[in-house]
């Protein structure tokens, strides 16, 4: 099942579901995604048992809200400070030939010897754990918070001073924290992890700086687990144009780490088992444009879309003005 969030004229949401190739519907008296996964976690129902609940309304054309512009994110918080937007990155196999390549040209050490390489291959030996063990700890990154959540089919607007504005097609896991903080999973969606691919190869330790950026994800939440194989298509298009187009793949088949391992190193820090907070988290990727020599422009259009995940996610580059800062004196 396949869930989404469309905004109305009257600031209210429609929370449409519908299963792959199939027309959506509204979910009756449901104000929002986030408050239909509240009910289930707070219940010990699945959401898809909470959704049969509530019940189903009219048809809503999904095609149309996304040609006008009404998608909202999948899940959004009315408090954009409780969504978080996280990340983890050498997580899938091929994922390290980019990063080390990067940070090797700089570093100048032999291939192999960066702390790229050396994460990638803790991943490789101990991202998969037995049940009941704890695995290697991954790289792990901070994003922003709700009001870096960009809707499908709007702009990611990169900052005046990056230095690169590039793609990378990912799977999020959305998760919800309970009353009692437990986290919960809805599903995952596709996402598009937003970096700066050029401040980053400076040195490594930049990586920080380089993913302070917005994301989008969606336009649909596959709800429940991921399959096991993902195969996926990250394209950008220049002028109306295929400029750039390839493959991805994800899931744990294509992984060097396992969504559990994942989800405990994350959800293991108290401070993200919040009561009623959001957490979208992106598990990486192994494919880049900028990993192909392509320099992105203002008005390329990034699309990804992947089997069995709905609406493919369309997102236009746009570049913000400067600001002016200025520090004040208490």
């Amino acid at each position: 099942m396949l869930i989404s969030q469309v905004k109305n004229n009257n600031g209210s949401i429609t929370v449409a579901v519908r299963e792959v190739g199939e027309a959506a519907h509204a979910v009756k008296n449901a104000t929002s995604v986030h408050a239909l996964a509240m009910e289930a976690a707070n219940s010990g129902q699945s959401l898809k048992a909470v959704i049969a609940a509530h019940g189903l309304g009219d048809e809503v054309d999904l095609q149309d809200a996304y040609a006008k512009g009404l998608f909202l994110p999948p899940i959004t918080h009315s408090d954009v400070a409780h969504l978080h937007l996280t990340g983890t990155g050498l997580t899938h196999l091929g994922s390290a030939s980019t990063r080390d390549a990067m940070h090797a040209a700089v570093s100048k050490v032999e291939e192999g010897a960066t702390d790229t390489m050396k994460m990638f291959r803790m991943g490789l030996e101990g991202g998969k754990p037995k049940q009941g063990e704890k695995g290697v700890q991954p790289e792990w990154f901070y994003k922003g918070n709700g009001s870096q959540a960009v809707a499908p089919g709007g702009d990611l607007v990169s900052p005046s001073f990056a230095e690169d504005g590039g793609e990378e097609p990912e799977m999020a896991g959305i998760y919800v924290i309970s009353d009692n903080g437990t986290p919960f999973r809805i599903g995952f969606a596709v996402a598009n992890e937003f970096s700066d691919h050029v401040t980053e190869r400076v040195n490594y330790l930049y990586l920080a700086h380089s993913k302070l950026r917005p994301a989008s994800f969606g336009p649909e939440i596959r709800i429940g687990e991921a399959p096991a194989d993902i195969h996926g298509t990250s394209r950008i298009i220049r002028d109306g144009r295929v400029f750039w187009e390839k493959p991805f793949l994800s899931g744990e088949t294509n992984m060097s780490h396992s969504f559990a391992n994942l989800e405990y190193h994350h959800f293991k820090y108290d401070l993200f088992r919040t009561p009623g907070d959001v957490h979208v988290h992106m598990f990486g990727t192994a494919t880049l444009s900028f990993g192909d020599g392509i320099k992105t422009e203002i008005g390329d259009v990034f699309e990804i879309e992947a089997e069995g995940f709905g609406l493919p996610l369309r997102n236009r580059l746009a570049i913000a003005g400067e600001d002016d800062i200025t520090i004040g004196q208490l």
